[in-house]
C-alpha cells in the first residue's frame, strides 16, 4: 500500500491511522528500551534529587539553517536541565499537527529530534500526537518535558551571583536571534549565519569538572544575554557590570544587526549560556570550555560588583555607561 504524503485528521483519531503513524514515524525513530506503548512509561527512579522541565516549541519556520523545530525542543529541554547542574535522562514529547503538514517533513523533525536526543545522551521514553483542523495550528507545534538527577555537591541559582564572581559566556551571541530573523522576513540581506542550536549537557559536565563551586547557569533563549543578566542581577540583588568588546558576535550577526539597529544582547540564543562563577577559577573554567565542542567562542564578558542597586551595565567602546534593563514591549525577532 502506498504511504501517505500528508497527515489528515483521521492520524489524530485514535484508531488505525494513528497506529500506522506512531509506528512509521515516532517508533522508528525513538525506539529505546525505555520507550513505551503504555499509557505512561515505568522507570527506574534515580538516587538523589531529580531536576524536572518543561517547554513548548512554536517557532516559525519549523525548519531554518542549522536546525529545526524537532532538535530545537530536545536541546532547550536538555539544556534547561543542564543549567541546574543535572545530569539529562528522560524526555516525553508531545505534538499538534496541522492537518495537511507533509508526513516527509514530519518525518525529519522526528529524525533530527532522535539524532539530538542521542548526542545529548537522554531518552524519549513517553509522547502523545494530536492532529488540529486546517487553520488550528501552523504546522507542527512540540511540547517536551524532561527529568535529570542532579550532580552531588552541585547548587545553581540565578539567586545566588556574588560581588567578585566572573560573568562568562559560553559561545557567541544572538546567532539563533538573528538566524530566525532572515529566514522569516524578506529584508534582502543576503548573510551567512546558522543557528547555534546545540545540546549543552556536555558542556556544563566540563565546567563542573573544573569547579563545582559555579554559581549561575542560565540558557539565554527568549530574550538574550541582556535580558538573563537583568534576571540575575534582580534575583541575587546585585550589580552586573559587562564590556561591550569582550562580547563574542559572529560577523553576520555583527553586520546584521548594526544595519537593522538591534542589540545582539537581546536576540536570543539556543547554544549559548550565561555562567556566574568565583573571579578566581573563570580563567580555567574558560580554557576547558575552548577545548569543548560548542565552547570555542566562550568569553568572559564582565564581573559582578558591589552597587547601590540590581541592574546591568554596559561600558561600550567608547568608554560610556548604558544601562540594560528587561524589555518591556515585543522582542523582534517573535522565535515562540
Amino acid at each position: 500500500m502506498e504511504k501517505e504524503t500528508m497527515v489528515t485528521l483521521a492520524h489524530g483519531a485514535g484508531g488505525k491511522k494513528t497506529s500506522e503513524l506512531i509506528e512509521r514515524v515516532f517508533r522508528a525513530h525513538f525506539e529505546n528500551p525505555n520507550l513505551t506503548a503504555d499509557d505512561a512509561a515505568v522507570l527506574e527512579a534515580p538516587k538523589g534529587r531529580i531536576a524536572m522541565t518543561t517547554d513548548g516549541f512554536i517557532v516559525s519556520p519549523a525548519f531554518f539553517p542549522g536546525g529545526n523545530i524537532g532538535k530545537l525542543s530536545i536541546c532547550g529541554t536538555v539544556n534547561d536541565l543542564a543549567c541546574m547542574g543535572a545530569e539529562p535522562l528522560y524526555l516525553t514529547c508531545s505534538f499538534i499537527i496541522e492537518e495537511g503538514f507533509p508526513m516527509e517533513k514530519l518525518e525529519q523533525i522526528v529524525a533530527s529530534m532522535a539524532k539530538t536526543a542521542k548526542e545529548a545522551g537522554v531518552r524519549i521514553v513517553a509522547g502523545d500526537t494530536k492532529v488540529a483542523g486546517k487553520g488550528q495550528a501552523d504546522g507542527v507545534f512540540i511540547t517536551t518535558t524532561g527529568i535529570g538527577v542532579l550532580r552531588e555537591d552541585v547548587n545553581l541559582s540565578g539567586a545566588y551571583a556574588k560581588p567578585g564572581d566572573a560573568v562568562l559566556v559560553t559561545g557567541d551571541i544572538g546567532r539563533h536571534g538573528c538566524t530566525i530573523l532572515l529566514e522569516r522576513e524578506e529584508l534582502g540581506i543576503e548573510a551567512e549565519v546558522t543557528s547555534d542550536c546545540a545540546p549543552l549537557a556536555g558542556l556544563v559536565d566540563a565546567m563542573l569538572g573544573v569547579t563545582k563551586e559555579i554559581h549561575v547557569i542560565r540558557d539565554a533563549t527568549r530574550g538574550g544575554v541582556g535580558t538573563v543578566l537583568s534576571e540575575i542581577a534582580k534575583e541575587s540583588g546585585v550589580h552586573v557590570r559587562i564590556e561591550s568588546e569582550a562580547l563574542p558576535l559572529h560577523p553576520a550577526v555583527k553586520g546584521v544587526t548594526g544595519l537593522l539597529g538591534l542589540d545582539p544582547l537581546y536576540l536570543a540564543n539556543e547554544g549559548t549560556m550565561v555562567v556566574i562563577l568565583p573571579k578566581e577559577q573563570a580563567e580555567a573554567v574558560l580554557a576547558v570550555l575552548h577545548r569543548t565542542k560548542y565552547g570555542e567562542q566562550a568569553a568572559i564578558i564582565g564581573e559582578v560588583t558591589e552597587g547601590d542597586r540590581a541592574q546591568v551595565v554596559l561600558t561600550t567602546e567608547i568608554g560610556a555607561e548604558v544601562q540594560l534593563s528587561q524589555p518591556g514591549g515585543e522582542l523582534l525577532p517573535r522565535i515562540c
